[in-house]
């Protein structure tokens, strides 16, 4: 894995949280900040939806929760494009909150509801405080899962601070100098500010409360902060964004053609019901007459990280095969290998086969079950899925669905053979224990159209 180095402290990039003093030093002023929150009271800031009890109390926001009232927002009069955002905040335990940024509020969207990006604020023991939110629209976009070092940078009964990164398509988030997200996306290029006091619900009472202080922004001469590790949700089709390349990204499918693509068992591109359709590709619906055309990558694999989307149309069934071993079938057109199953759990009959649910949506097929079944990790038909698959150097394996980590196994071990050696693999000597193989598309005769396909090799 191609290591990139933080700034020691990350110390050039932020503020060291300060009491309230709602004003700027000389050097802050120099380097284009203002203040967005002036101390004293709540000019050039709106109240849009709930009723949660807003004041202004020794230089601080207090937003309070009360009851009977849905999401309230704090808004700011103006909108704001490109900006990097810094404030500090502390909130009571059990309570959720977040702040908005390139929302909107228009009357023709559920009356005026307020919706678009929100950096979580997240005390709870999921503790997914900077992750990235898509209020009343998409929903989650980013998660620190699998990142302790994310998932522990927010301080509990304490003040922290926060800092959002929003320079074109590219929006970042920290929590007290600590990276948590990187989306890429451009479904909002501008829009308002806000400090959300979320409707009570769960465990949350009347009378909780969040402190916000030292509310700064920045619109002009915007410099990005260094490349980092964290890892990068692309929302745009086939785009290779500069994080992911300085973390060794390389585009597997170029969004054209089928170049570095060929048939199971070929050296050529079959043209059967395969193709690509502005920016995707597209399996097509067999008539019953063929299936089994997969297509594989003409490079080979060992340990890698792949990125890929795909869409599934209505009772749908197709797979990502890794590790594929073509001798296995030599003379047929359907590549042999472990397999990330793309499925309508619903509509098709393959996801009750099989044993405990192995072959349901992003389960290891055949072999592990995934544990997707919380409704979050799940798209509707129709809509498009993250998929992510890392194969680590020791053999550790990893399936990613929507941000979740479902499945992890280790390959070659004592369990994982005897996985094999009871399910429909086990006449194949070796299945799955290849140092290296090529990726695949699977044809299982339903329509599935698949994009954004992004290998690094760890």
């Amino acid at each position: 894995m191609k290591k990139l180095n933080y700034l020691p402290l990350l110390g050039l990039l932020f503020c060291i949280a300060m009491p309230s003093k709602a004003q700027l030093t000389a050097q802050e002023k120099a380097d284009g900040w203002k203040m967005l929150f002036n101390g004293k009271n709540l000019i050039g800031w709106n109240q849009k939806n709930g009723e949660a009890k807003y004041e202004v109390k020794d230089g601080m926001v207090i937003g309070t929760t009360v009851a009977n009232t849905p999401n309230s927002f704090m808004c700011t009069n103006e909108t704001y494009g490109d900006f990097i955002l810094e404030l500090e905040l502390k909130v009571d335990e059990g309570m959720n909150s977040g702040i908005q940024f390139r929302s909107l509020s228009t009357p023709e969207f559920n009356n005026g509801r307020v919706h678009g990006y929100q950096m979580e604020i997240d005390p709870s023991d999921r503790a997914w405080s900077g992750g990235i939110y898509d209020e009343a629209r998409r929903g989650w976009l980013c998660m620190p899962e699998g990142r302790p070092e994310a998932k522990n940078a927010f301080k509990h009964n304490d003040w922290n601070l926060y800092r959002i990164e929003a320079i074109g398509n590219t929006i970042r988030t920290w929590v007290n100098g600590v990276p948590i997200s990187h989306l890429v996306d451009d479904m909002t290029p501008e829009g308002l500010i806000a400090l959300q006091v979320h409707g009570i619900y769960g465990d949350m009472h009347e009378g909780m409360q969040i402190r916000w202080r030292n509310i700064k922004i920045k619109t002009e001469n915007l410099r990005p902060a260094p490349y980092d590790n964290v890892p990068v949700v692309n929302m745009l089709k086939n785009d290779l964004s500069a994080q992911e390349k300085a973390q060794g990204f390389e585009m597997l499918f170029n969004g054209k053609d089928f170049t570095g693509w060929r048939a199971v068992n070929s050296q050529e591109m079959i043209g059967k019901r395969w193709s690509v359709e502005d920016g995707d590709i597209v399996i097509h619906k067999s008539d019953g007459s063929e299936t089994g055309n997969d297509i594989v990558t003409k490079e080979q694999f060992s340990a890698f990280e792949l990125k890929f989307e795909f869409m599934l149309s209505e009772g749908a069934n197709s797979g990502v095969k890794y590790f594929v071993n073509e001798d296995f079938d030599s003379g047929g057109k359907s590549g042999i290998g472990l397999e990330y199953q793309v499925l309508d759990d619903e509509k098709h009959p393959d996801a009750k086969m099989g044993a405990v649910g192995n072959r349901t949506l992003a389960s290891l097929y055949d072999l592990i079950p995934s544990g997707h079944q919380n409704p979050r990790f799940k798209k509707k038909i129709g809509e498009w899925n993250q998929g992510r698959l890392v194969v680590m150097p020791d053999n550790t394996v990893q399936h990613w669905l929507n941000g979740f980590k479902v499945v992890e196994y280790v390959r070659k071990s004592n369990i994982y053979d005897a996985l094999v050696a009871r399910s429909k693999y086990q006449k194949f000597e070796g299945f799955g224990a290849a140092d290296q193989g090529p990726i695949l598309l699977q044809d299982h005769g339903d329509e599935v159209h698949f994009r954004s396909l992004k290998v690094r090799k760890l």
